[in-house]
């Protein structure tokens, strides 16, 4: 269908599947229990406590929801790109705070197990893949968005589609318009110098101010997710009831099995908690940070360390602490066997 970008509607109706009621709060509710979980994990390792082990049950629960988070981030952002020629800026800037939630969730959960992904090449390179899709599809939106409010179309109800259209004639230019124009570009380019730390950060085989880094990214990740969740919390009609742009209708608002859905499938992560706990998943406790110097024969997630050094071909020693992936490197060069 194409868009109509000579005159804008009077109204819009609402979208439900990207700013309802129940979409908003899995994501706010799945931030905020991931961050509690990562600030936990990376607390209790900073400690340093020989006698204390790390919690495996709290290290499943936060990768289960870390993998709903980016998943669903990509999701809705691949849905938003989909529907260019009916989505609103509105909506479409909705869309891209939900992004950058999941983003910095993700992000939060890799500083925490990190050591996990690093003892296993197929698990680190999807979570590289993740990363770079999303990073994508989150400069794609901020292009769009900078476009939007370049021509003063932002809180207009033309199709987010129409900003690159010669026809479609000029908002008003608003008046923190200098704002939101640095805001966007300084959003993109953070999210590619932190995409590119945390790619460094994940196949890294070095420990040098491992803790700073762990401490200082987790709080630039909850900073990220609070700015985010504030400003969704503002602009969304579900939430403050004053959308900028005139919605036709309350469905936003509105409490329907789609947004009870999306609530629900917070409790899905549980359930493997559930089932950890009576044996039905076994699931090896991770090793500590001072443990990795030591021979350590545990297991982690299902792989024994033989069968780890096994996979590199016998040429891992001590600990496994990272596997290279059967392509190139090793456990101590990025680029050479």
């Amino acid at each position: 269908m194409s868009a109509n970008c000579t005159e804008a509607p009077g109204t819009i109706p609402s979208d439900a599947g990207v700013a309802g009621i129940g979409v908003l709060l899995s994501f706010i509710v799945t931030a905020a229990i991931s961050l509690v979980i990562s600030a936990s994990l990376i607390f209790q390792e900073t400690r340093r406590s020989t006698s204390q082990k790390l919690s495996t049950l709290r290290r499943k629960l936060l990768n289960s929801y870390s993998d709903q988070q980016i998943l669903t981030g990509i999701g809705i952002q691949s849905v938003g790109l989909a529907k260019t020629s009916s989505m609103v800026p509105y909506h479409f800037f909705l869309v891209w705070m939900l992004s950058l939630l999941s983003m910095a969730v993700h992000n939060a959960t890799l500083l925490a197990l990190a050591r996990d992904f690093r003892r296993d090449w197929v698990l680190r390179w999807m979570r590289q893949i993740l990363m770079l899709a999303n990073l994508v599809l989150s400069c794609v939106y901020g292009v769009y968005i900078l476009r939007g409010v370049q021509r003063g179309l932002s809180d207009e109800t033309f199709p987010i589609t129409c900003v690159w259209q010669d026809s479609t004639p000029n908002g008003p230019a608003p008046s923190n318009e200098g704002i939101s124009f640095a805001g966007t570009i300084a959003v993109v380019a953070g999210n590619v110098v932190i995409f590119a730390l945390a790619t460094w950060y994940l196949h890294a085989r070095t420990r040098r101010l491992y803790t700073v880094f762990q401490i200082v990214g987790l709080l630039l990740m909850a900073a990220f997710s609070v700015g985010a969740t504030v400003r969704v919390a503002y602009l969304a009609d579900a939430f403050s009831g004053k959308a900028p742009v005139p919605l036709a209708d309350d469905g936003e608002r509105e409490w329907s099995f789609g947004q009870l859905l999306s609530v629900g499938m917070l409790l899905l992560p549980l359930v493997s908690t559930v089932e950890i706990l009576r044996g039905e998943i076994k699931c090896a406790p991770p090793v500590a940070a001072d443990q990795y110097d030591s021979d350590d024969k545990g297991q982690l997630l299902g792989v024994e360390e033989q069968e780890l050094r096994t996979n590199n071909g016998g040429r891992g020693t001590g600990t496994a602490d990272f596997q290279p992936n059967p392509f190139w490197g090793s456990q101590t060069n990025l680029f050479r066997k």
